[in-house]
């Protein structure tokens, strides 16, 4: 039978402490009514005594938690933990945090006490903070850096004052996986009444080791994880609860453990967070980063397409994300650009394909990231039903301030003929448009011109909509591009095309007359 791993978050509290974060009571309560539909054991809601706002934030806090335990951090002071346990009157499952420092760093430099004071002072504490609540979590600080048969020592005499919970921290970021591990197998092994509380670990990621440690601990018997939304706390932060939750899933064969977490929730908590604090979340972040599930690779994208599990050792759905992104660039293959063309309700021949195809090409090394607006629009320009009687060879404008705008362009005729004529203007697509007449001579009249960005950024797609009226009937054109003036010259020439195409009767030459 598995073992159930505890899910303590502390994003309330630890992960508002990241520098830039500052949440307000109402995005708290928010916040917390998420992490107890995602299912977590523990909501750390803050730090009492350190502040007016805080001790709000814990007492409303634990007014809205229906089922998760509401804990209040205290120093191991009886003027914290009374503070605490105020704001904590209105829990369902209330649960004091209390603690010192173990190491002789923290106990010379921070607490300027000796290993016996200290002791003393932390027993002193959880005896106080059992006199409110049944369930007193004892945090040794440093715990990474202490002396181990001092801390195997403390973890005795804490449980046996009435500690339920042993918070072994990596305050720091310091220790490595097995080292660390090895501190919670001496807990386990070397104190008689390790029995009687639950070992817990809160590891920080300084090293980057912070996930990795946690689940070191997890297989040295810790039994609760303490963790944060993204990652987010002090410095670089703590172990990030997305990762450590879907860790214990995905290695469910190795660890033997689970976790009550609704996986499906961790998607939407983690962009809730993200907004509150403002603390972004970096694209290449494991779990819920943007790129998360995204495959630019042909030959990722291929792997994929076939059998998601090529390229993928979760289900994105699993984290509430709806599906795996291909994102459409250079490197991408055929298989990929025509199953993102059939989600988009595109089914094509072979032939209108190859040239989406090679007009995909195109573009694609001309931008990063081929959008859906811009496929969209490709597919609209490549695969038109009319008949192409003169089509786009070049065009090339120059103008500029104090020079005369002027355009040449290369076109092939209905026959085949490549023709190349030139015009000014008075901007480069009037120069465009007047140069295209040279060659064309379709009587017409330009009523309406318009021009906008199909995506953001500054290499979008242009989409270029125009007008010709001849007589009573309007003809219309459309091209995207990222160049404007090409755009505008495509959009040209497809209304012409449709002009042509309408009022010739045996051939596109019988409609021609000279403008």
């Amino acid at each position: 039978m598995s073992s159930r791993i505890h899910i303590f978050d502390t994003t309330l509290r630890d992960g508002e402490q990241s520098p830039g974060a500052s949440l307000n009571v109402p995005e708290k309560i928010e916040i917390a009514r998420q992490l107890e539909r995602l299912g977590v054991d523990i909501i750390e809601a803050g730090f009492p005594i350190s502040s007016p706002g805080d001790f709000h934030a814990v007492e409303e806090v634990s007014r809205v938690v229906q089922n998760a335990v509401v804990c209040g951090l205290t120093r191991a002071r009886e003027k914290d933990i009374d503070v605490a346990a105020d704001a904590l009157k209105s829990a369902r499952r209330p649960r004091i945090h209390t603690g010192l420092g173990v190491s002789d760093n923290h106990l010379r430099y921070k607490l300027k006490m000796t290993r016996e004071e200290a002791l003393a002072m932390g027993v002193a504490a959880v005896k106080h903070a059992r006199k409110y609540v049944d369930d007193v979590e004892y945090f040794l600080e440093d715990s990474g850096r202490a002396d181990i048969d001092y801390l195997c020592l403390v973890v005795e005499r804490v449980i046996e004052a009435g500690a339920t919970v042993i918070n072994v921290p990596d305050t720091t970021g310091y220790a490595l996986p097995h080292e660390f591990a090895g501190r919670i197998r001496a807990i386990m092994n070397r104190v008689p009444n390790v029995d009687k509380a639950i070992i817990s670990v809160h590891c920080h990621d300084d090293l980057g080791l912070a996930v990795a440690n946690s689940i070191e601990c997890v297989l040295a018997g810790a039994r609760q994880v303490e963790c944060t939304v993204n990652g987010i706390g002090e410095r670089a932060g703590n172990t990030s609860l997305e990762e450590i939750v879907m860790a214990i899933k995905v290695r469910a064969d190795l660890l033997d453990a689970d976790t009550g977490i609704v996986t499906q929730e961790i998607y939407k908590t983690s962009r809730l967070v993200s907004n509150l604090t403002g603390i972004l979340v970096q694209p290449n972040k494991a779990i819920v980063g943007a790129n998360a599930f995204a495959h630019s690779s042909g030959i990722h994208q291929d792997g994929v397409l076939k059998e998601r599990s090529t390229y993928e050792v979760i289900d994105p759905r699993d984290v509430g994300i709806h599906e795996s992104k291909i994102v459409l660039t250079a490197r991408s293959g055929r298989h990929a650009l025509v199953h993102r063309i059939g989600e988009l309700g595109y089914h094509l021949a072979d032939d209108k394909l190859e040239r989406v195809y090679e007009r995909f090409l195109e573009v694609a090394d001309r931008k990063k990231t081929v959008y859906d607006e811009d496929l969209e629009a490709i597919v609209a320009d490549e695969t038109s039903a009319i008949m192409v009687s003169y089509e786009m060879q070049q065009v090339q404008v120059s103008c500029g301030d104090n020079s005369i705008p002027t355009a040449t362009v290369v076109l092939k005729g209905p026959d085949g003929v490549v023709i190349t004529d030139s015009d000014h203007g008075t901007g480069p697509v009037d120069a465009i448009y007047r140069a295209v007449n040279r060659i064309v001579k379709c009587r017409n009249e330009l009523i309406e011109f318009s021009i906008q960005s199909v995506t953001e950024g500054i290499d979008a797609l242009a989409e270029v909509t125009i007008r010709i009226r001849r007589d009573h009937d309007i003809y219309t054109g459309r091209a995207a591009h990222s160049d404007i003036c090409v755009a505008s010259a495509r959009a040209y020439l497809h209304a012409l095309n449709r002009l042509i195409e309408r009022v010739g009767s045996t051939s596109p030459a019988e409609a021609l007359d000279q403008v």
